[in-house]
């Protein structure tokens, strides 16, 4: 027989926290955002993949690997890929070592792209973030966020 689990509904402390979480994620993401694309002209997605690649050995991934480290659809990342290529900055590229699909690698124009982009960004990161928090509250939030993404990975494994 299958084992059942007791599922419970949120209490009302439960769920305003929550909404909290949300609605903050959701408000900081979208002023980071504003801020990338007004001081830099690329967008948050752009600057996933470009961060992506530059950590990446040789500044070069497959396209599921990829789609892996910035957590999209593989077509998502393809139609992404594909705007940024006709952009100048990234270029796709048959597997390194032969084998099946194809790599994405960051052109000397991403890189470029990249940097400016950076100080900015860790600017709003800082302004936005950082300097909301005390030291306390961004380690909090910190291990939070990785208590988090270990269930949801666990989560992942399981199905």
């Amino acid at each position: 027989m299958a084992e059942t689990t007791t599922r419970r509904a949120p209490t009302t402390q439960e769920l305003a926290a929550w909404r909290a979480f949300i609605e903050t994620t959701e408000a900081l993401r979208s002023r980071l955002g504003a801020r990338m694309q007004a001081e830099s002209g690329i967008s948050m997605q752009d600057y996933a993949v470009l961060l992506a690649l530059r950590e990446a050995p040789e500044r070069n991934l497959r396209s599921s690997e990829l789609a892996d480290v910035v957590g999209w659809e593989r077509s998502r990342l393809s139609h992404h890929v594909g705007r940024m290529e006709r952009r100048g900055l990234v270029e796709r590229q048959g597997p390194a070592g032969g084998g099946w699909g194809s790599c994405v690698h960051l052109t000397a124009d991403g890189a470029a792209v990249f940097r400016r982009a950076s100080v900015p960004h860790l600017q709003a990161v800082a302004e936005l973030f950082v300097d909301a928090l005390t030291p306390e509250q961004v380690d909090a939030a910190g291990q939070i966020a990785r208590t988090l993404g270990a269930r949801l990975a666990e989560d992942d494994t399981s199905r």
